[in-house]
């Protein structure tokens, strides 16, 4: 586990820190309140949002000159509209739909006050670095609307660079802004396949997989040496690892 304690700690956002799953729920319930106004059959209503919630899954964005994530989004509203109710009515409508969904759930996010003191906490003896997937401006505008100022000693954005969480190159990249090593720190995150995959194939000292449904893994491929239900469990976590630390210390005594 190498001599010292933990000195860095690399979280995720989406889904750790702040629910934005809940909060893609309820920007959709508000765009299906809009689009009841246009379709009498709820039917295809539902259809359309579910369309656009596949298009978002599978969305492979490429920055662009001609081309920026939200009128890819509006896109991906008018197809929906088009796919589910045969012929769409104006594109104004997508748009619509669009600013909808992105101003709901972007008012909604937050992370919640004991998150928030707890980052604060840790940060006087820690280094604190949030590590986050996912096209630069969408996450940016996360980050902005959460008030991230002063949580972080560093900030790093997966579609900033070559290669996204659980790429080794991004984690190198975290220890160096950092100027620590793997053994160093602790990764944090909602995610198997990211976060934690990503986690245990850079060595870090441990991987904390935060499952805040409590169902069971679906990938027992993947073992993450903690599982808590929330970030509020992470000081107990850093109090085991600690221990076991000064217990080496005292063998080698």
């Amino acid at each position: 586990m190498g001599d010292g304690g933990v000195k860095a700690i690399l979280f995720d956002l989406d889904n750790t820190l702040i629910d934005t799953a809940g909060a893609s729920r309820a920007a959709i319930l508000e765009v299906t309140e809009l689009l009841k106004t246009r379709f009498d059959d709820e039917h295809v209503v539902g259809d359309i949002c579910e369309r656009f919630n596949m298009k978002l899954l599978q969305e492979s964005f490429q920055p662009s000159r001609d081309l920026t994530i939200d009128q890819v989004r509006i896109g991906h509203w008018d197809q929906a509209i088009r796919e589910a109710g045969g012929k769409g009515p104006d594109s104004a409508v997508a748009a619509r739909c669009y600013w909808t969904w992105k101003n709901t759930r972007l008012t909604l996010l937050s992370i919640p006050e004991p998150f928030r003191n707890l980052l604060l906490d840790l940060r006087g003896t820690l280094k604190l670095l949030l590590l986050t997937n996912g096209e630069v401006q969408t996450q940016r505008e996360k980050i902005q609307a959460v008030g991230c100022e002063g949580l972080f000693d560093a900030i790093v954005v997966g579609g900033d660079h070559a290669e996204e969480k659980p790429a080794l190159s991004i984690f190198h990249h975290c220890f160096q802004v950092l100027g620590v090593g793997p053994k160093d720190c602790v990764m944090v995150g909602d995610s198997l396949g990211t976060d934690i995959l990503g986690g245990i194939n850079a060595g870090v000292r441990a991987t904390v997989w935060v499952n805040g449904t409590g169902t069971a893994s679906p990938d027992v491929s993947i073992k993450p040496d903690y599982t808590v239900p929330s970030v509020l469990d992470l000081p107990s976590v850093l109090a085991c690892l600690n221990h076991s630390v000064d217990r080496s210390a005292m063998r080698s005594i």
